[in-house]
């Protein structure tokens, strides 16, 4: 209770919590002196958190199930225990158990292709088979598909906001199996709402959680990108998966790769690195690159987003501009096979084949052989 109310108290971050017990060494102590330590920074009329607000928090937690897990505690994750700023206080909601196995994590575009997705549920499939627990942020996109093929092999989603709020939405189904099958962890309150500004922190447990960190697809600037610069400050192993260089998701994996990050073509090049094998895994697609003949992804491995599928023609202007937005959106410079593509998008094959039909008119998409298609421009 008294780590809670000094970790909630205000201006009273990771950094100063830590030195706030190792000055006092305890969280009442620290409490007790708070208010005349703000007073000599010039902060006035200082209070500490009050203790109805985190009896109310810890309440909620008890009746969603979420366990608390203290630096320093047996249960606590040791890995992260490493880093320079680790969570004071993790909030967690399902097997616990995970925190004890070797882990590894995965990350990339929330806008990822169709390529990237299917990359990423074999990347994270192989993982699973060969041990590994994938740590992931729940994420649309690369994260998503990581989470739902490790599902069945462990897998854990650190979570921006609160561990009881799943975001985005249209994770909700998936967010719920995770916690009973998975792991759900967070350091912030319960209940809160993620903002923008919460995700860089995130970050930093996910590459903390794991002993190497992959990035499937990563566009100059993005928060995998963070996530990556974040494992090496912290002594992880790197790897990227390469791309085509007019793909702007491709960007910052390809930096990755040319400042050092190994370059990774499946599962096993990770696992050469930290241990282990992939057993009876099937042969690794080449990374981002085209597959002319791709095994067919079960259905429950797509994570549908986007417009509902509706017949062509009840379908309005914007409706259809959107259509045609979701799929240049999962299409890039390498050639993906359009049975893919529709798998990918959950549609009807006739609706999507229509619509490619005529983006291909526009100019925007181009085919080659063997039902490959690719984005243009």
């Amino acid at each position: 209770m008294a780590w809670l109310r000094l970790l909630r108290s205000r201006r009273v971050g990771v950094t100063t919590f830590f030195r706030l017990m190792g000055e006092h060494g305890s969280a009442q102590a620290a409490l007790e002196v708070l208010p005349e330590v703000a007073k000599t920074a010039g902060v006035d009329d200082y209070s500490v958190c009050p203790l109805p607000v985190v009896e109310k928090e810890i309440d909620w937690a008890v009746k969603c199930g979420a366990e608390m897990l203290c630096f320093g505690a047996p249960d606590y994750p040791a890995l992260l225990a490493e880093i320079p700023d680790p969570p004071p206080i993790l909030w967690a909601i399902g097997n616990l158990d995970l925190l004890a196995r070797p882990t590894v994590g995965v990350v990339g575009a929330r806008n990822a292709s169709s390529l990237g997705t299917r990359m990423a549920r074999k990347l994270a499939g192989d993982l699973g088979a060969a041990g590994q627990v994938v740590v992931s942020g729940l994420a649309r996109g690369v994260d998503t598909a990581a989470h739902t093929a490790a599902l069945k092999t462990g897998t854990i989603a650190v979570m921006a906001g609160g561990v009881d709020v799943i975001y985005p939405s249209e994770n909700a189904v998936l967010g719920e199996e995770i916690g009973r099958e998975g792991l759900r962890l967070s350091e912030a309150p319960m209940s809160l709402t993620p903002q923008a500004r919460h995700f860089p922190r995130r970050n930093r447990i996910i590459s903390g959680l794991s002993r190497a960190v992959v990035v499937v697809e990563a566009a100059a600037k993005s928060g995998s990108l963070i996530t990556a610069e974040m494992a090496l400050e912290q002594g992880r192993e790197v790897f990227a998966v390469p791309g085509h260089p007019f793909d702007a998701r491709a960007t910052g994996c390809n930096r990755l790769i040319r400042d050092g990050a190994t370059l990774l073509r499946g599962a096993q090049d990770v696992l050469d690195v930290i241990g282990g094998g992939v057993e009876n895994a099937a042969p690794e697609p080449r990374a981002i690159a085209a597959d002319p003949a791709p095994a067919p992804a079960p259905v429950a491995n797509v994570a549908p987003v986007g417009i509902p599928p509706a017949p062509a023609e009840t379908r309005t202007l914007a409706e259809t501009a959107a259509l045609h937005q979701l799929i240049l959106d999962r299409l890039g410079p390498s050639p993906v096979s359009e049975d893919q593509l529709v798998r990918d998008l959950a549609m009807p094959a006739g609706d999507v084949a229509s619509e490619l039909t005529d983006l291909e008119l526009e100019g925007h998409v181009s085919r080659a052989p063997g039902g490959l298609i690719s984005r243009t421009g």
